[in-house]
């Protein structure tokens, strides 16, 4: 990559040098274990062979399957939940391999963002050279866990070579209208100094990174047209099978879609020069609660508040009150409170025609509908509050109510109803009617009246994308004094990130300082301009990084067509879902926008379609570490603090008492935090894999505890003595018919380990469930009585071994080379069950008499069926004869394929 600079060109304001370490890691491995294989030898051995093996020849008679993980920020620092996610992926894809496709399965690298930038300011050090260190520091880290990703595909986002592309995205998008530069009030980091989306904002008012409490502000920013796109992203959300539930239902509740009606409030306030205001248009989902309007809430935003159309006596208090809105204490309290200012304004509600009064409260965002809202108290909780809090009318009036009143119970005015019902006495013409017909009704009459429409709405907003930072991809527009906004031609990109800037933190982009970078002329006119000094979100660069992946060196366009349509959808996408709205959904517009565009197509067999990026979503959960606590002040413990010398009974040294003991979110306060790299050294690279995906399904939360590795370690040890004592055979395994009764059986288990095992690895990606078949497997053949020669021996050993090796990828190579095969075990095909092989020489029935269970008896298979014979086998049982003796069945229920009988007598 072509992102470093030499020091002599890098001007830094901070001059303090923190390496980047693992700070606040904890090792709980117990060096002094004695480990039952030495792990490190067999690793060290594998990987040299792996490193000097030549790569596969793509055979292209074979199917594709892209297999993803979420690529990571370089941080310098490798945490367990990037080794589960990693470990999933390439389980998955060694899986997917031995099943006879050509797999994808790349790296990259998030590369550009805030902490790098921090870093300059913070630590003296280029964020380029601090972000290529980090780089080299985590790609050595991933090494070490065996994990086969195909580095020649290898992309970072801050590659000139890579934020080309993201440029030439955003020039397609704003050529085709997509794109788009506008003044609106934004979220200020006031920490961070840079702009945030309203996905980077949480429900507290706070940036998602920084914590601070976000500032409003007014400037001109860039967007992306998402919200053209709002049908389209909400109703193909039917056509993702394989998401999680949980992820389609918050993409749902992102995007917001609400149908109802526009209604116009038209001013009654006589203003100074007889002033003519425009109607207050209002968006309202509930048209049947029109009657109980008792007054308005504009947005701090809305073009109506300005001192030219506000009474004389409210001005200054109005335009005082929005202006410390600016200020983020004062915006945070007035959200919490519900507090407004009144505007002196009147508008009359056009069916009551009563004057209701006009207010102005920040909690009505001006981007959201109509910048207002019809206040109706008595059906809505936020309206109820506000009307409360701001005293704006005494009597509140409910006109809907319950559709069925219970007997004796009035409506409860104390509180708002929410729900819909029938309209009441106050409503009119229309009382009496149910709320959804009332609705119906009322939007027809407002639409003959002309005060009124049918209209939809969506939460989602658009993509606010400009960013007054320096560490990210320039946006490539010139701004020129006659030309006005001119985009920069495509044979002129990149825009190159300077590297020789000065970092403040002071507000503004370093980029707005640099002279020489900012001036420019004009591809059009060839006057004098300026450059564009903000950057893009770094969820541009992620939301198309997938597609790059697929032709990474293309020097003439994003990726080749033909290649995108045939590799995408990406197969199966692996990563947290804290990344279900920001990042999945960005990703989902870029995709279905070049579609759109003809950037590539659709093959007619693509699922899911509609260019909808990912098949399957996992979303693998979080790893908690265990953490330990003062019982009486609460405080979090450091390890050295507490004796773990009695696994079972730990106690704080100090005080002999015992700790509170938790499993939470690993982080460096709490002490609880997990070094992989340790971990892997310690245990072995296999055993700390089969412990990640054995722990816990990969969608739920993985408490780690590292001591029960010992049992994963001592599983692969004895899988490696059972391959070690195969006797070799060259004879092939025997018909089922010419096997013995042992042979049989342990030749069914192997097959029906195979038909779980494929399923789990196939569709569930239940990796604990497939882990524990095999260990079946294997004491199921280690204590059998089939001589180790046999060829149906080897075989039920070979079988384990292949489907241990997209888990534990060097010791089953070893196990196979055990077994006397000189190919790589990932050089062979997948394992087949024999449906055939399935069947069992004889099953236990369960036998019920009259409902209950009174005994167990062994049936031929050939008999299972039949209820005459088994009952003949049951009489003739002591136990049966005691239940049965003579008694006449009187009805005889077989069920279960014959391994459950119940005699009604």
């Amino acid at each position: 990559m072509s992102i470093l600079a030499t020091r002599s060109s890098i001007r830094l304001v901070a001059r303090t040098h923190l390496p980047a370490t693992l700070l606040g890691t904890t090792n709980y491995a117990t060096s002094t274990r004695k480990l039952p294989v030495d792990f490190s030898s067999i690793e060290e051995k594998w990987k040299a062979r792996w490193k000097n093996s030549p790569p596969a020849a793509v055979d292209s008679t074979k199917p594709s399957y892209y297999t993803l993980s979420m690529f990571p920020y370089p941080s310098g620092m490798l945490h367990m939940g990037h080794v589960r996610v990693y470990t999933i992926s390439d389980a998955i894809q060694r899986f997917r391999k031995m099943n006879g496709y050509n797999v994808l399965h790349p790296m990259g690298w998030d590369a550009f963002g805030l902490p790098a930038e921090n870093a300059a300011i913070e630590r003296g050090i280029h964020p380029a050279e601090w972000t290529t260190k980090n780089i080299s520091v985590m790609k050595e880290q991933i090494s070490k866990l065996c994990i086969d990703f195909d580095w020649s595909r290898e992309i970072a986002t801050c590659d000139p070579e890579y934020y080309k592309w993201t440029q030439y995205i955003f020039l397609q998008l704003y050529n085709s209208g997509l794109a788009y530069q506008k003044e609106a009030v934004v979220n200020w980091d006031p920490v961070d100094k840079t702009v945030l989306a309203n996905e980077q904002v949480d429900n507290e008012g706070k940036s998602w990174r920084s914590g601070a409490i976000v500032e409003r502000k007014k400037l001109r920013q860039w967007f992306f047209k998402v919200t053209d796109f709002a049908e389209d992203l909400l109703k193909d959300i039917d056509r993702l099978e394989n998401w999680p539930d949980r992820v389609k239902q918050m993409q749902r509740n992102w995007i917001g879609k609400s149908t109802g009606a526009e209604i116009d409030f038209s001013i009654s306030s006589t203003l100074p020069n007889d002033t003519k205001l425009e109607p207050i248009k209002v968006f309202t989902s509930r048209p049947d609660t029109i009657y109980g309007v008792q007054y308005l809430v504009l947005a701090p935003e809305h073009p109506l508040v300005k001192k030219e159309n506000l009474p004389v006596e409210q001005a200054e208090s109005v335009l005082s009150f929005v202006n410390d809105l600016t200020k983020k204490q004062n915006a945070q309290e007035a959200e919490e409170n519900k507090k407004g200012v009144f505007t002196g304004l009147y508008a009359q509600n056009p069916f009551t025609k009563e004057d209701i009064p006009v207010y102005v409260a920040p909690y009505v965002l001006s981007e959201y509908g109509t910048g207002a809202v019809m206040a109706v108290p008595a059906h809505d909780k936020r309206d109820y509050e506000f009307c409360k809090v701001n005293n704006v009318v005494e009597d509140i009036k409910f006109v809907v109510e319950p559709s069925i009143k219970e007997v004796g119970k009035e409506l409860d005015y104390s509180s708002p109803f929410v729900q819909q019902g029938v309209l009441t006495d106050l409503s009119g013409p229309y009382k009496g009617m149910k709320s959804k017909d009332a609705a119906k009704v009322i939007l027809k009459k407002a639409k003959e009246l002309g005060i009124g429409k049918s209209a939809t709405q969506y939460r989602l907003r658009d993509w606010l994308l400009s960013r007054q930072r320096y560490w990210g991809a320039p946006i490539p527009i010139i701004h020129c004094p006659d030309c006005k906004v001119v985009p920069v031609p495509k044979e002129d990109l990149p825009v190159h990130l300077p590297l020789d800037v000065e970092f403040s933190g002071k507000g503004h982009s370093p980029l707005a300082t640099k002279e020489d970078w900012v001036n420019c002329k004009c591809p059009k006119c060839q006057g004098p301009a300026k450059r564009e000094t903000d950057t893009m979100d770094t969820f541009v660069d992620s939301s198309w990084y997938f597609m790059r992946f697929i032709d990474p060196k293309n020097t003439d366009l994003p990726f080749d067509p033909a290649k995108a349509s045939t590799m995408l959808p990406v197969d199966i996408y692996i990563g947290g879902v804290e990344h279900a709205i920001l990042h999945l959904l960005y990703s989902r517009f870029i995709s279905k926008t070049l579609l759109k565009q003809g950037t590539y197509s659709e093959l007619p067999d693509t699922k899911p379609g509609h260019g909808e990026p990912f098949n399957v979503l996992l979303t693998q959960g979080m790893v908690h570490g265990r953490t330990f606590k003062d019982p009486k002040t609460s405080r979090f413990l450091k390890p050295e603090e507490v004796d773990l010398s009695d696994s079972n009974q730990p106690k704080i040294i100090a005080t002999g008492e015992q700790p509170l003991i938790s499993f939470e979110k690993m982080s460096k306060s709490k002490y609880n935090g997990v070094d992989p790299v340790n971990v892997v050294e310690e245990c072995g690279v296999d055993p700390t894999r089969l412990h990640i995906l054995y722990k816990a399904p990969p969608s739920e939360v993985l408490e780690w505890e590292e001591d029960s590795i010992i049992g994963m370690q001592r599983w692969i040890s004895k899988v490696l003595k059972l391959s070690q004592g195969v006797q070799p055979s060259s004879q092939p395994i025997p018909t089922l018919e010419t096997m013995s009764k042992d042979e049989r059986e342990m030749y069914r288990v192997t097959n029906q380990t195979v038909k779980q095992v494929t399923e789990s690895l196939s569709n569930t990606y239940a990796f604990n469930t497939a882990i524990s078949d095999l260990i079946k497997l294997s004491n199921y053949v280690s204590s059998s009585t089939v001589n180790s020669s046999s060829p149906v021996y080897a075989h039920a050993v070979q079988c384990l071994v292949k489907m241990m090796a997209p888990m534990t990828p060097s010791t089953s190579e070893e196990c196979w080379e055990l077994l006397k095969n000189k190919q790589s075990v990932f050089e062979q095909e997948w394992p087949e069950f024999v449906p055939e092989a399935l069947q069992k020489d004889q099953i236990d029935c369960v036998v019920q008499v009259n409902g209950k269970t009174r005994l167990s008896i062994t049936v031929p298979n050939e008999l299972a069926g039949n209820a005459k014979e088994i009952e003949r086998l049951v009489r003739e049982s002591e136990i049966g004869q005691k239940w049965l003796s003579d008694k006449p069945v009187r009805k005889l229920i077989l069920a279960k394929k014959g391994e459950l009988i119940n005699f009604v007598i």
